[in-house]
């Protein structure tokens, strides 16, 4: 499949691809993520080996959008629950406690 990462033009296949990660440690997610034979690898990392790029040259969209029309599983990082704060009648009912039973 033809794609252009940084402005230069790629032909890649999802076997190379494959083939190009094999035997490579994932570094820790950060930020997208893609699985490749069962490992979740960041897309940077994915697409600095691809393409023998520096990270900085492209973009993590660009490796995503590549990747997912190869076929392959992109996932973005979740996004962190927002905090529950509780009101202030909550939080004094919660320093009183619960009654007694009978």
């Amino acid at each position: 499949m033809r794609c252009v990462i940084a402005r230069f033009p790629f032909e890649l296949v999802k076997s190379e691809v494959q083939q190009s990660m094999k035997g490579i440690k994932p570094e820790p997610i950060t930020g997208e993520s893609v699985i490749i034979s069962r490992r979740v690898y960041p897309v940077k990392q994915v697409g600095e080996v691809i393409t023998r790029q520096d990270r900085r040259d492209f973009t993590a969209g660009e490796v995503v959008r590549a990747l997912t029309r190869l076929g392959f599983t992109c996932r973005s990082l979740p996004e962190p629950e927002p905090e529950v704060v509780p009101t202030p009648v909550e939080a004094a009912s919660a320093l009183l406690g619960t009654p007694a039973a009978g």
